[in-house]
């Protein structure tokens, strides 16, 4: 683990609650659907802990996706192209990937998947983020990595298929674009964490079960040494970038644990985030 950055964040930061978990005996799964009767959503306790969020705006020195895990840029977006998930493919996914691109310094990149999720007025402290019964999925309040290294590296295949074996050597990497798409978001925004906060030994391989498949998260033991991050108020012309696997294993950010909060000084009656998240494999020629 690297130094953590050594500014000391205090104008603009916020005491809030984020979820760790508490490992169980078992290997930790959780299901994305409804489990089959008898089973528990998850095996695990959720270990609540409220830290110091700081205002990543207010850094004297701009996050860098490979130093820190993540950065925001300007990134305006026709607004049209969340009319629906067609117009998502078809109009987003390349913006994503040319702006993936721009921050990485990668020579490629493909979006596989995606993913609107929609706060619920009065739903309490964001959970998993499962969608419920014909309803979206809500904001992810879980502290979390989407890929341990396993699953990482295991994307390349099935993102590129046959052509995988030819990529096999070459640097590759998984990002995580994430931005609102109707208005600044105030009620819960997105906290990241300062990946050279975090140690290996606090990453945890989880399972997340759905219908057809399993796949293998990171989720993440409570230590007094993360440096939590978010940028207030972000609008729809902003998107938050950070890393979410590289299969570099030294010198760069590799994961970046992060997890969705309540404010404590958002208004009352502020207009309930929805937002968007893109996953992007990166290819280093």
């Amino acid at each position: 683990m690297n130094a953590p950055l050594a500014l000391p964040v205090q104008a603009g930061s916020v005491q809030a609650t984020l979820a760790y978990m508490h490992p169980p005996a078992a290997s930790p799964f959780n299901y994305a659907c409804e489990p089959p009767p008898g089973q528990p959503w998850q095996n695990y306790d959720a270990d609540r802990r409220t830290v110091c969020i700081g205002d990543a705006r207010l850094l004297a020195t701009a996050p860098s996706v490979h130093a820190d895990g993540f950065v925001l840029r300007d990134a305006p977006v026709d607004k049209r192209s969340f009319l629906t998930d067609g117009d998502i493919v078809r109009f987003y996914y390349p913006e994503v990937a040319e702006l993936a691109c721009a921050v990485t310094g990668a020579t490629r990149a493909r979006v596989f998947d995606h993913l609107v999720r929609h706060c619920r007025p009065g739903a309490g402290a964001p959970g998993f983020g499962r969608a419920d019964r014909g309803q979206p999925a809500g904001p992810n309040g879980c502290v979390h990595n989407d890929y341990t290294g396993h699953s990482g590296d295991m994307r390349l295949g099935l993102v590129f298929g046959e052509l995988a074996a030819q990529l096999r050597g070459r640097r590759f990497g998984i990002v995580n674009v994430w931005r609102s798409i109707r208005a600044p978001v105030l009620d819960t925004p997105l906290a990241v964490c300062d990946a050279r906060s975090v140690a290996a030994q606090d990453l945890v391989e989880a399972e997340v079960r759905y219908p057809r498949r399993t796949g293998e998260i990171y989720l993440a033991r409570y230590s007094p040494l993360h440096r939590w991050f978010y940028f207030p108020a972000m609008h729809p012309d902003e998107a938050l970038v950070f890393k979410q696997y590289d299969s570099q294993r030294g010198g760069a950010a590799r994961f970046t644990p992060h997890a969705a909060f309540e404010h404590p000084g958002a208004p009352p009656g502020v207009p309930p985030r929805v937002s968007i998240e893109a996953r992007c494999l990166v290819i280093y020629d």
